[in-house]
């Protein structure tokens, strides 16, 4: 029988307790856990970006970081992120620009574009790939994806959008 350890951590600015397997990891315990299903389990080895959370204010890979790893720490997933208003502008112009398809990779492509954004909002189109690199999408091609990104922080900026 796997070991358990007690972890107390805030997930979307709520304190939860709780006894985990030593080797969970955080993406299964916020979605088998907490039943926060949004962000997905892809590859299992931090490369694709569908398990993206953020842990303390950074973006990481959920499928990296064991459970355990985040006691005392603040957890903020796709819905936490949405709830409070903060990718508004991003998920529609996702929308509006068909930058998603399926949805898979969305989660963590949006978390990964409000990071970003946060550290640099003029980014060049070559920036926003490079930035996205560690986020595979099997569906768009990533020109969308690219759009949309460049216009919202066109739009932030108050400039106009081309």
């Amino acid at each position: 029988m796997e070991p358990m350890i007690h972890i107390q951590l805030s997930v979307n600015g709520k304190k939860v307790q709780v006894q985990v397997p030593a080797r969970q990891t955080l993406v299964d315990f916020l979605r088998y856990g907490l039943e926060l299903t949004g962000s997905h389990i892809g590859c299992e080895h931090g490369s694709c970006g569908a398990c993206t959370v953020r842990l303390d204010g950074d973006i990481v890979r959920g499928c990296l970081v064991l459970a355990a790893q985040a006691d005392g720490a603040q957890v903020e997933t796709i819905e936490g992120a949405s709830d409070d208003g903060s990718l508004a502008d991003l998920q529609a112009t996702f929308h509006t620009r068909n930058a998603l398809q399926c949805g898979y990779c969305t989660p963590g492509i949006l978390l990964t574009a409000q990071e970003l954004l946060a550290t640099n909002p003029a980014p060049t189109r070559t920036e926003i790939r490079k930035f996205l690199s560690g986020n595979y999408c099997r569906c768009t091609g990533y020109q969308a994806i690219v759009d949309a990104i460049e216009s919202v922080a066109i739009s932030r900026r108050g400039a106009v959008a081309s």
